[in-house]
């Protein structure tokens, strides 16, 4: 079994304080990382090389049911923690339960936050605040083709079509 970096709150902001007093820089990004693809993995990895430490807040199943329907996530929180916590960019996995970053954000304060380019750059949320104090907000490109909910309708398509097949 591997060892996780799926933290707590109160024990990752001790372990910031130490790593910012030593001159460390924090990058954070958040999402479900429902399905882990290959935009997730170059997202994630982009990320990292903007600072020293790679902090990912992960949606819980309750917060992924709220943004996405009653049918996501397809793995629950505890196996999309330990998948991104085994990826070598990721340094530090923070599951949180609201709907947005938002309080999590002014907490941990990152220098840095990282989103995919699906989102405009004035609806980041904590864009202003990260900002306040001079940290940087990037926004990545989307690696064409790869999406979960892409992914997930695919797979549905295929599933229908072999179904239709073999009525004949």
């Amino acid at each position: 079994m591997i060892t996780l970096n799926v933290t707590r709150r109160g024990t990752l902001l001790k372990v910031l304080r130490t790593a910012r007093r030593r001159g460390k820089r924090v990058v954070f990004t958040n999402g479900c990382f429902d399905l882990l693809h290959l935009g997730h993995i170059r997202l994630l990895e982009k990320a990292k090389r903007l600072g020293d430490i790679l902090l990912v807040g992960l949606n819980s199943d309750s917060s992924v049911r709220k943004l996405k329907g009653p049918h996501r996530p397809v793995n629950p929180e505890r196996a999309r923690a330990e998948v991104l916590a085994s990826l070598k960019a990721v340094d530090h996995v923070l599951l949180f339960s609201e709907e947005t970053p938002e309080r999590l954000i002014r907490q941990i304060r990152p220098d840095v936050l990282v989103k995919g380019g699906d989102w405009e750059k004035k609806e980041v949320v904590g864009k202003a605040f990260i900002e306040s104090y001079g940290g940087k907000v990037y926004l990545f490109p989307l690696v064409k083709r790869y999406s979960t909910t892409g992914l997930l309708h695919a797979g549905q398509k295929r599933t229908q079509k072999r179904k239709s097949l073999r009525h004949y």
